[in-house]
């Protein structure tokens, strides 16, 4: 008997007898990313894998639900309309200083100089905190076009190391057309609002905004009907007699009013509107303030009159829409990072998401599976190994959405900066993606001892 185990043991080392089978070793491209051939790029063959692509994952009233959990439990999330119309002096230094706050360690400009310690006295100083009135009066405006949200009030860009120049560490992130904010504070320079946004608090430059009266502002936001991008961005038409509105990008998920009953005859800035969709956007008048004005967009761009529905063939088509988009982080470079590639993917849904991955990862609101240290890798790969298209994996500072499993492994969609994993020599392979890109998941590295599945903390699983 001892002998025909032995036998068993020498013939099957590895076997289902006693354990599950390793996935087959994947290859490694000319392109240098592991276990990615070209039919992987290509969403189709992800939804081909699926046994009921086109089911719905939760319906618009779950949605909904879940979205006013978001902003009853999720404190990332601001209720800008339940906000008071009026903060104190200390009110106000919280919501600023809270961001705002002096830099300790040595940043460097774009040509890999130290900033000089006078210049950054000269930008925290143009945070005006010492300024700040007994009481304020908040105002009402809408953003009028794309624009960054930054640390501070200056368009200086500043980085932790000479060379690296990708990651601005005064961008924070992006507000997009028709969002309405809350103006709390102004710089000294009064070139920059402090603002809060739904999911973000942070300074924007004056002149991507259009004040208004409160009820105008919130009016403009929730009017219908409305017309969806659902494209990764569309642009209105090129408007020589309205430049506020010619050529405006309008990113995934930005939702605009419908002008339905504009008469079919009547030109839209000189020109007839059959061809188009006739919009109305916010503009930012001589004196600062908001007017509301028709804009066209082109029958062809890919918009929708609803959110798309929430299916797993829609959520891989949405998410290849943006394959190999430059990485941006906080939303620079007219593009998006990791958190923001995700939000706009389901927010084309209508499914709300916090702004930045550490909140979203923890948010109270969603369907969540959270890991802490005492957590082993096998409780982790348990649930790697029922991950389901849509879901949304974080480690620390990055998330990645599952679009399937081939051979034992897990295949991601990620806006992400680069890849490590080992070769099949067992060497270290470093790979630069700085893209919107599909990796698989199990052989990636973080930091070069542990694996990405080792440093899960959180599942959010978008679904029941």
């Amino acid at each position: 008997m001892r002998s025909l185990l032995l036998s068993l043991l020498l013939a099957f080392p590895a076997s289902g007898l006693l354990a599950r089978e390793p996935a087959p070793a994947l290859p490694v491209p000319a392109h240098a990313v592991i276990g990615v051939e070209d039919r992987h790029l290509d969403p189709q063959y992800w939804i081909d894998k699926l046994a009921q692509p086109d089911q719905v994952v939760l319906e618009p009233s779950a949605i909904a639900a879940q979205n006013e959990r978001l902003h009853q439990l999720d404190r990332s999330v601001h209720d800008i309309e339940g906000l008071p119309a009026r903060f104190s002096a200390d009110e106000v230094r919280e919501w600023v200083g809270e961001l705002s706050s002096a830099p300790t360690r040595t940043l460097y400009d774009e040509k890999g100089q130290a900033i000089d310690k006078a210049t950054l006295d000269g930008i925290v100083a143009n945070a005006a905190l010492d300024a700040v009135p007994a009481q304020t009066d908040v105002r009402y405006a809408l953003v009028v076009r794309r624009a960054d949200l930054r640390t501070f009030p200056t368009r200086l860009r500043v980085f932790r190391e000479a060379g690296d120049t990708d990651i601005d560490r005064f961008q924070e992130s992006a507000l997009f057309p028709g969002t309405p904010v809350i103006v709390l504070h102004e710089s000294r320079d009064r070139q920059w609002s402090f603002v809060i946004s739904p999911l973000y608090a942070a300074w924007i430059e004056n002149t991507h905004l259009a004040e208004g009266a409160r009820d105008q502002v919130f009016a403009y936001a929730h009017r219908t009907p409305t017309l969806i991008v659902t494209g990764p961005t569309v642009h209105t038409v090129h408007t020589p007699e309205q430049p506020g509105v010619s050529e405006l990008q309008l990113d995934m998920g930005v939702r605009v009013p419908l002008l339905s009953e504009w008469p079919a005859d009547k030109p839209v800035n000189g020109q007839h509107p059959y061809t188009s969709w006739v919009i109305q956007l916010p503009i930012r008048g001589a004196d600062g303030k908001l007017e509301l004005v028709p804009a066209l967009l082109p029958k062809n761009a890919d918009v929708g009159t609803e959110y798309l529905p929430l299916t797993r063939a829609h959520l891989l088509q949405q998410g290849f829409k943006f394959l190999g988009e430059r990485y941006g982080w906080g939303h620079s470079y007219n593009t998006r990072d990791c958190s923001g590639f995700v939000s706009e993917v389901y927010r084309s849904f209508g499914v709300e998401l916090p702004r930045n991955t550490s909140d979203q990862g923890v948010s109270p609101a969603l369907n969540r599976i959270a890991f802490t240290d005492k957590d082993d890798r096998a409780a982790r790969m348990k649930v790697v190994r029922e991950l389901q298209v849509g879901d949304l994996i974080y480690i620390p500072g990055h998330v990645m959405m599952v679009i399937g499993k081939e051979n034992g492994q897990t295949y991601l969609i990620h806006d992400t900066t680069g890849i490590t994993y080992k070769d099949g020599r067992g060497q270290l392979v470093r790979a630069s993606l700085n893209a919107v890109s599909v990796t698989p998941l199990e052989p990636l590295l973080f930091g070069g001892d542990k694996t990405f599945i080792d440093r899960i903390y959180s599942i959010q699983r978008i679904r029941p």
